[in-house]
Formats: structure tokens, sequence, C-alpha cells
């Protein structure tokens, strides 16, 4: 990352979601993060459903005022979670290592939980930069939001 560059994270405002949207439906991320795009109507409703839920802390992230991603601590299986989605464009730059740990220190919630595809070597380097440690490796079937795949199951203790 360039001197000249600041990652930053902020609550998300409705201007941001038409962005999140391309985001979820770019192919290759889709692939990558091995999950399934939503259409509009679901991806409103899932939306909707995060921005009123005050167990869920959600944050845009910005780098130099530009909206490249967000992330998000959230209960999945009963287990504090943590996920987070940067624009393809951006990847490799440590944005997401940066708005995690800024994530860390509004979130004190431990342990904190992961789940993240095999193949996603770069999300699962950027957790453990920030102290997660892979428990285990797990075939997870389809369940209709995501594909069948293998994840990296992580915790931050």
């Amino acid at each position: 990352m360039h001197k000249n560059t600041s990652v930053r994270i902020r609550d998300v405002e409705s201007s941001d979601l038409p962005i999140f949207y391309d985001y979820q439906a770019d192919p290759v991320s889709v692939e990558m993060a091995v999950v399934y795009p939503r259409d509009q109507q679901a991806f409103d409703r899932h939306w909707e459903s995060v921005r009123h839920d005050s167990t869920v802390v959600v944050k845009t992230i910005l780098l130099n005022d530009q909206v490249v991603g967000y992330i998000s601590c959230f209960k999945m299986d009963d287990l504090d979670s943590v996920g987070y989605w940067i624009d393809r464009d951006y990847w490799g730059l440590g944005i997401a290592t940066q708005a995690l740990k800024l994530m860390l220190d509004i979130v004190s919630t431990r342990p904190l939980h992961a789940r993240v595809a095999r193949q996603n070597e770069g999300s699962i380097r950027v957790l453990q930069k920030c102290d997660f440690k892979v428990i285990e490796y797990q075939l997870s079937p389809d369940d209709g939001k995501f594909p069948v795949c293998e994840e990296a199951i992580m915790t931050l203790h």
C-alpha cells in the first residue's frame, strides 16, 4: 500500500448499495468466494435486514474516500462471525487486512469466527495476518446461499 493511501471504514449509506450489488454480481469474485449472487430483490431484502439488525455491525470500506468494499460482524450458526467483500479491482493491496484490523478495534467479541472457501487463499492470508487460526477444513454442502465447497474454518481468540 502506498503512503498516500488511506483505508477507513464508516457506516453503510444507501448510496453504497448499488456498488455492493455490482460487487456480488461479478462472476470472478463470485467464483473466488464460492457464493451464489443474489438477484436484485434478494439483495435488497438482505441489505434491508442487515441494516436494521442491531446484532450486526456492518461498515463500508473506503480507500481515499472511494467505496471499495464492505465488512461485517454477524451471527452465523450461533457463532460471532466476520465477513467482507472487496472490489476485485482492489484485491492484493492490503485493503481487507487494514479494514479487518479497524473492525476488530470496534468489535471486541471473542472468539470471532470466519468461514472461507479453501481456494480463496488471499482471504485466508488476510485473516491470518489478523491472528485468525485455521481450526479445520470441512466440506460444506450446497445450502442454497453457498455452493458446495471445502472451507477453512477459522477463529480469533
